[in-house]
Formats: C-alpha cells, structure tokens, sequence
C-alpha cells in the first residue's frame, strides 16, 4: 500500500484538533469514580479474582451487621 495513494476517508465530524486539548481534563473524575484495591501476595492467592473478594468482604459485612446488635445491648446493659 503506497501512502501516497491513502486517502482521508475520515468523517469531518471526527476530525479532532488536538492542539485544543487539555491534558488530565477528567482526570480527577476518573480517579474518584475508581476503585482500584492491590492485593497483599498472601490474599491475592486465596482470592483469584475479583468475584471471589466481593464475596468474601459481602459475607464479612453482613456478619459484622448481625453481631452489631450483640455489642450494642452487651455495652447498654453495664
């Protein structure tokens, strides 16, 4: 294929002038809309993905949920 012979069948509507654009503009909307978790070497080979962590914190809240009540009426009842 000879460059020469390439023509621009790009639509005009998408032909973006770069020389306008802001480095970082969504940036810090990016990073407050992500959640990104590094693993610990020992955690991550028991939990092999992504699922199996959603799970496992799922099942630790909703077990800190049900004992929540047990503490509260231990420590009122001093």
């Amino acid at each position: 294929m000879n460059p020469e012979n390439l023509e621009d069948d790009l639509r005009p509507e998408y032909d973006f002038d770069f020389s306008k654009a802001v480095r970082g503009k969504y940036y810090k909307q990016y990073i407050e809309s992500t959640n990104v978790v590094v693993l610990d070497p020992d955690i991550a080979a028991v939990f092999h993905n992504a699922e199996a962590v959603n799970q496992a914190l799922r099942a630790m809240l909703k077990f800190a949920e049900q004992t929540s009540s047990l503490t509260i009426r231990s420590s009122q009842a001093r």
